[in-house]
């Protein structure tokens, strides 16, 4: 998910010819956002909200207390709103921003020699996302079927890469099929410990519709419908 606000460029002190940098002071040196990346991801997700909630830039600007010629400059990445601004309009969409683990994926060796996949906190899905259709490696599957679900999931946590983890795998209800699903030992080893925090974390209250559980040293700024994921 993404932040609908562009983000401000990270302006860093340029050294001098004589100036000798470690690579460890390299290393912890931040990065330069891309501006005009998140300009259009912004752009982007104004028109998507739009788009799902039915509604022409005249009505959603009229809902949210903007202007459509303004809504219109967002939209086409010719103008970039403030956070307020942003969770304004996408509130009148029916959206709310919300905070979210940022999901970063390494990869392991299987038990077969090839890599898979595994993330540093268990990803979350938009319902219709979540419960849609799948299609994966000649395969169509149906992700609101329970039985198809559990297929797919140990599909993809076999063989799926970090886009196609990121994009069908609910972190809740991953939760739900963990004890069915069919895995190699070393992929369910390594999925394990983040099956265990959630189920821990939901023990504690600490699972919600916002996050499959705690714990994630990153976060990003992402938009979610008013509504969570259920079976």
């Amino acid at each position: 998910m993404v932040s609908s606000a562009a983000v401000p460029a990270a302006v860093s002190p340029v050294p001098s010819s004589s100036a000798v940098q470690s690579p460890v002071e390299g290393a912890l040196q931040p990065a330069t956002p891309d501006v005009a990346f998140w300009t259009r991801r912004g752009a982007l997700l104004f028109t998507q909200a739009r788009h799902a909630a039915g509604m022409n830039q005249r009505a959603l600007a009229g809902v949210s207390g903007t202007s459509r010629t303004t809504l219109s400059a967002y939209e086409h990445g010719r103008k970039s709103p403030t956070l307020e601004t942003a969770g304004r309009i996408l509130d009148a969409a029916g959206f709310r921003l919300v905070l979210e683990p940022k999901v970063e994926f390494r990869a392991e060796p299987g038990d077969d020699g090839r890599a898979f996949h595994v993330p540093g906190s268990l990803p979350r899905q938009p319902v219709a996302r979540a419960l849609g259709v799948l299609r994966f490696q000649g395969q169509v599957y149906d992700l609101g079927d329970r039985a198809r679900r559990r297929e797919a999931y140990a599909a993809l946590l076999r063989d799926g890469g970090p886009d196609e983890l990121a994009a069908h795998v609910d972190g809740v209800l991953l939760v739900e099929l963990w004890d069915e699903l069919r895995l190699p030992p070393r992929i369910r080893a390594a999925w394990a410990p983040l099956v265990e925090g959630a189920r821990r974390g939901a023990e504690d209250g600490g699972l919600d519709a916002d996050g499959a559980g705690a714990g994630a040293a990153e976060a990003g700024c992402g938009v979610t419908e008013e509504s969570g994921v259920g079976n």
